[in-house]
């Protein structure tokens, strides 16, 4: 017995050694598994809770260094999310030069006179007419009715050309044209503040959110309007907080290529809005550009849940900055729907313009007054097609001219 020990001893401190050493080889296996190579500097850091924000570059702009650091985690009602800044440059690509504003508006100019708009083309014929009587005045009321005018400002209009061209008794297709022209530009307001509210502050960005229901071309309207900022010099970071609708951040970030301003979205499905949008605006606010556009989910007026979530992204925004603009995406051709919208939209973010697209929806028009007269808050914006320039600053005469003519 005493001749075997000897033998043991070194069999089974072997037998020890080689257990200590399997489940390192297991989790180096694994770890090659992950890894397959050497990480280099494209490697993303993996975020805590398997996701996170990354920060897309500038088209143009170089990788960034390698032993740059992600910023600390931020904890916002119990969401953690980090934003790596080491995100790789993209592949250098053409940046595309927006059209100046001159040249936009003479194209939807242009556009809308095209258009086979019955508002202003029935106005003038119902009062050119021989006999200006009260059937003439119901057609007259039925016309801006159906314009989406509404019921108020169609009242106020029809009052108001009545008693003058009951005074001055002309007939005149000029003349009245001329009135006519007179008494839109009263009604869609000229004295409207139609600015946008996009000059950075000393210390931080301008903010500026976009709202609206699905389907109504909010992404695409964020990247027509970086392209309509950067033709102002101005420099601009994107906001991809629609996290639910498939593909909605890449789409976005496909306009930030096209312009030459990077995007700050997440890497993962279903993400917490509130928290990419936060993360956008914080990273406007160290790389010190003029304006942080966020682009929000599509959501339903009347789903209670989606627009209580759509305030908590506005208001998580703002434990960093301001919100300067909230902008409202109405698809002109919804009518009075689009009207019950922007109330609903109005009571939960404060809108502060209106985007009207598919302004060439040829009975749509009147919505422009009826939203107006409604909610006090003006058309900043209109769009009248799918190309990246159908976007321009909404002008009162510009459009009525346009609608008479």
């Amino acid at each position: 017995m005493n001749d075997i020990i000897p033998i043991l001893l070194p069999i089974l401190a072997a037998l020890v050694v080689i257990g200590g050493l399997v489940p390192v080889l297991m989790k180096a296996r694994k770890s090659g598994k992950q890894y397959p190579g050497t990480r280099d500097a494209n490697d993303p850091v993996a975020p805590l809770g398997g996701g996170g924000t990354l920060l897309e570059d500038r088209p143009s702009a170089p990788a960034a260094p390698a032993d740059r650091r992600a910023p600390d985690a931020v904890d916002l009602e119990a969401l953690e999310a980090e934003v790596p800044d080491d995100a790789a440059g993209l592949e250098t690509i053409a940046v595309e030069t927006p059209l100046p504003v001159a040249g936009r508006l003479t194209r939807l100019r242009e556009r809308l006179v095209k258009s086979n708009n019955v508002l202003g083309k029935g106005l003038l014929a119902l009062l050119s007419s021989d006999k200006i009587d009260e059937n003439v005045w119901d057609e007259v009321e039925e016309t801006l009715l159906l314009a989406d005018l509404g019921t108020e400002p169609t009242m106020q209009l029809v009052d108001a050309l009545r008693e003058r061209v009951k005074v001055l008794g002309t007939r005149d297709p000029e003349h009245v044209k001329a009135l006519l022209r007179e008494e839109l530009i009263k009604i869609v307001d000229p004295s409207m503040d139609r600015s946008l509210r996009i000059e950075r502050h000393a210390d931080r960005p301008a903010v500026m959110m976009v709202v609206g229901v699905n389907g109504v071309g909010k992404t695409t309207t964020v990247g027509k309007l970086a392209r309509v900022l950067v033709a102002e010099d101005k420099d601009v970071l994107l906001g991809a907080a629609d996290t639910f609708r498939a593909a909605a951040a890449e789409q976005l970030a496909t306009w930030g290529q096209r312009v030459g301003v990077p995007t700050v979205k997440s890497d993962i499905d279903g993400a917490d809005p509130a928290s990419v949008a936060y993360e956008a605006v914080k990273a406007g606010i160290d790389q010190e550009v003029d304006v942080v556009m966020i682009d929000t989910a599509g959501r339903l007026q009347n789903k209670v849940g989606l627009m209580d979530e759509l305030r908590k992204v506005k208001r998580v925004v703002e434990k960093l900055a301001e919100v300067d603009e909230v902008l409202l995406v109405l698809d002109a051709t919804t009518g009075q729907n689009g009207l019950n919208q922007a109330r609903v939209f109005s009571e939960v973010v404060n809108i502060t313009g209106i985007v009207l697209t598919k302004l060439d929806g040829t009975a749509k028009g009147g919505i422009v007054v009826a939203i107006q007269k409604s909610l006090g808050v003006p058309v900043k914006l209109i769009g009248l097609g799918e190309g990246a320039d159908d976007l321009a600053p909404f002008e009162t005469e510009a459009f009525v001219d346009a609608l008479l003519n």
